[in-house]
Order: structure tokens, then C-alpha cells, then sequence
């Protein structure tokens, strides 16, 4: 059975998609899973790295890397560092297939551009959010699903605690393609 990591998950989505095609599958966060069925650990990644995966697919916080925060950057040299870091520790990690997946960051002008920019609208939402997969040994996603209707609503959401949550969430149309086309 092929084993699978997500690593800076707590929604399980793409966790749950990959474990509906036969994958021994586990996301990992600093939060709890939303969900309560699926295998969750609620730590550090650092703790789960080298228990030999064949595929990692990473979420890691876009607080500090997002251009959309760019002028805000100055005063965050030191958070960008840590972050740009923690984004080097997953691209390194000793797993064979890996994606990593962040907004427009400046990972792509301090790591290394992107293999690839996909659009909800291209797996099945009306919504606009171009995110940026970092792919070793994975081929690039087709998109599923053409859709109309491209609003941006992750940018127009009211301000408010869970904000950050709601936003960060994987569409469960790219979840499924990733485990249809990588798994």
C-alpha cells in the first residue's frame, strides 16, 4: 500500500480523497483534523518526515511568503526567513514525489518559480485563487472540470477569526484531481 503524507493539513480533504482511492493516507498539523474520521497527528511535520512516504503533499503557512501581504514585508524579514526555511525543510525532505502548494509567494524569487499555477475554475469551482504548485517527480495536474463564473470570493471574505481558515482550505475538486492524477 502506497503511504501518503499532507503535510499543514487539518481539513482532510486531500487526505480523504487520496484514502478513497487505497492510499494508507495521513495529514498532519499544529491543529486538529476538522474531520473525525481519517488519520490525523497533531504536531510538528518535522515529527512524521522520516517515516519513509512515497508521497508528501505540502501545505505550509502563506502568512509570511504571500504577495498579497507585500507591504507588510519590511517589518517581517525575520518571519520570512523561518518561513522561507520551513518551505526548504519540505522540498528537501526524503520522500520521493512531493508537491508543495503556496499563493503567489516569494518562494517563487527566493526557492525557485513554480512548475505550475492552477485555477479553481479549472477542477470544478467558480472561483478564482491562482495557486502555485512546487513539483519533484510529479507530473504537472490536468485540469478536470472547466467552470464560468470566476468570482474571487477568498478575497472578498469579511474579516473575522477564522478568515485565515477559511481561505486556506483545498478545493475538494483539486484534492480529487491530485489523487486521481498522482495517486
Amino acid at each position: 500500500m502506497s503511504r501518503l503524507l499532507v503535510a499543514c493539513e487539518y481539513s482532510g480533504r486531500v487526505r480523504d480523497a487520496f484514502a478513497t482511492k487505497g492510499w494508507e493516507a495521513w495529514s498532519c498539523d499544529l491543529l486538529p483534523s476538522e474531520r473525525e474520521r481519517g488519520n490525523h497527528y497533531t504536531g510538528p511535520v518535522e515529527d512524521l518526515l522520516d517515516q519513509h512516504w512515497d508521497l508528501m503533499i505540502c501545505h505550509p503557512p502563506c502568512t509570511h511568503l504571500a504577495v498579497s501581504g507585500a507591504r507588510w514585508f519590511k517589518d517581517k524579514q525575520v518571519e520570512q526567513a523561518e518561513a522561507l526555511g520551513f518551505v526548504r525543510l519540505l522540498l528537501n525532505a526524503p520522500v520521493e514525489q512531493i508537491a508543495l502548494e503556496n499563493p503567489v509567494s516569494i518562494i517563487s524569487s527566493r526557492i525557485r518559480k513554480p512548475d505550475q499555477i492552477i485555477q479553481p475554475w479549472q477542477f470544478g469551482h467558480g472561483e478564482t485563487k491562482a495557486t502555485c504548485l512546487w513539483l519533484k517527480n510529479l507530473p504537472k495536474l490536468e485540469p478536470t472540470h472547466l467552470v464560468e463564473g470566476r468570482e474571487n470570493k477568498v478575497h472578498r471574505m469579511p474579516p473575522g477569526p477564522d478568515r485565515w481558515k477559511e481561505r486556506s482550505r483545498t478545493y475538494t475538486g483539486i484534492a480529487e484531481a491530485m489523487a486521481q492524477q498522482w495517486g
